[in-house]
């Protein structure tokens, strides 16, 4: 899971990034999921919503677009991240899966990917596709019949 943070106010994503803990909003619910006749009377379903579009800086340049397309479905219509954690019996466990996902997401979109590099088809390579071609173009112009009178 997430590791031991020495500020009891942040959330460490990496060395470079921690998101304060007051941007993120917790909310509770009932859970649809394990805990019997508790489920009824404890409000153990979490909801995670980080309002990145209007007070997060915490980000590094480029860092949220990666995260907009990678995880769509995670972003509301105003921008916020929202995410949901009901698996747990209790609140807190819920609540640490919930930043655990955070977490997770941010690391996987803090990278940005390798732009890829052109390059030309080997000589060899040509010589095969123009090849091939040849070989297609035969095989089809034996096909064809002559038209009989």
């Amino acid at each position: 899971m997430t590791t031991p943070q020495p500020d009891a106010n942040l959330l460490r994503v990496s060395r470079r990034v921690a998101i304060p803990l007051e941007e993120l909003e917790f909310s509770y619910a009932r859970s649809g999921g394990p805990g019997g006749q508790n489920v009824n009377k404890v409000a153990s379903k979490t909801h995670l919503r980080w309002r990145t579009a209007t007070t997060s800086v915490v980000l590094p340049l480029g860092t949220l677009d990666r995260l907009k397309a990678s995880y769509p479905s995670r972003f509301t219509n105003e921008g916020d991240i929202l995410l949901v954690a009901q698996t747990h019996r209790d609140q807190e466990r819920n609540r640490q899966e919930c930043l655990d996902k955070l977490v997770e997401m941010i690391r996987q979109c803090l990278q940005a990917p390798t732009p890829r590099k052109k390059t030309k088809p080997t000589w060899g390579s040509q010589l095969r596709r123009m090849d091939a071609k040849r070989r297609n173009s035969a095989k089809k112009e034996g096909r064809r019949g002559g038209g009989q009178d």
